[in-house]
């Protein structure tokens, strides 16, 4: 069965939640959250997303976000997750997913 749609409605804010695989960390080192916002305000940014708030625990992360265009959110966390999975798998002498599958969101 294919996925559903996800809803893209623009100036709508949401609530996103992107979790570790197996609820395993996803942060290490204190530099790890550093890099992850350096990569979030880059995609907002370039992406056309407003970031309000977000809190990064070590095995998941929250985003509250508004998109200023369509599927703006979508391709801003795929490029965060890209970019964050490089530099995790590349620091760390790893490989394969660090995430849980796709990221959850809700309207709000």
């Amino acid at each position: 069965m294919p996925r559903l749609p996800r809803f893209n409605l623009v100036d709508v804010p949401q609530h996103v939640i992107h979790r570790g695989n197996n609820r395993q960390a996803c942060f290490f080192e204190p530099d790890d959250y550093l890099f992850y916002i350096d990569c979030l305000k880059s995609a907002a940014d370039q992406e056309s997303c407003d970031i309000h708030a977000y809190g990064l625990m070590t095995n998941h992360v929250h985003i509250l976000a508004t998109p200023r265009r369509h599927h703006a959110v979508s391709r801003m966390m795929q490029s965060v997750g890209r970019r964050y999975v490089q530099y995790v798998n590349k620091r760390n002498q790893r490989t394969g997913t660090l995430w849980e599958g796709r990221y959850k969101a809700s309207l709000i």
